[in-house]
């Protein structure tokens, strides 16, 4: 039993007529958020970084060579505002992490591109990140596991198909 279970034995006592089960799901679903979250966080503090940090500078590694995207690509990778990706673009060149560069393409736009040290730096973080996630599903066995990712991956697309 967990602290869902005792809410929701309080719901059905108090408001018989509702079925709280996706309740449940939900709160279940927000408290491990925040758990992954906090220990995900700890791995990034680690290297310097926080979450959207991290995630611009995996974007970028991910991206394959030559490691460099337009703040639009960014943007619609990350599904941040414009203001948003101009501040943290903004704070990791100033970390020199990454640099911005004219757009051999398009004289009118830039392209944003990690340094060496940002690639080195992505690197090892990404290595400790994966470790991270890895201990935090130790506890599920592979079948575990599997269902889980299953679920959550139909869950995911009734959304993203909209």
């Amino acid at each position: 039993m967990d602290r869902i279970d005792k809410i929701l034995e309080q719901w059905r006592r108090e408001r018989p007529d509702l079925d709280p089960v996706a309740m449940g799901l939900f709160g279940r679903m927000r408290n491990l958020t925040l758990h992954l979250s906090r220990e995900m966080e700890k791995t990034f503090a680690r290297f310097g970084l926080n979450a959207a940090n991290f995630d611009m500078l995996a974007t970028l590694r991910r991206s394959g060579e030559p490691y460099a995207l337009s703040p639009g690509d960014l943007m619609d990778t990350m599904m941040v505002s414009s203001g948003t990706m101009t501040n943290r673009i903004d704070q990791l060149e100033k970390a020199g992490l990454v640099a911005r560069s004219q757009n051999p393409n398009d004289g009118r736009s830039f392209l944003i591109s990690l340094t060496s040290k940002g690639f080195e730096l992505i690197d090892a973080a990404v290595t400790a990140h994966v470790e991270t996630q890895a201990r935090l599903v130790s506890t599920l066995s592979e079948d575990e596991r599997t269902a889980l990712d299953s679920l959550l991956r139909n869950y995911l697309a009734s959304f993203e198909s909209r």
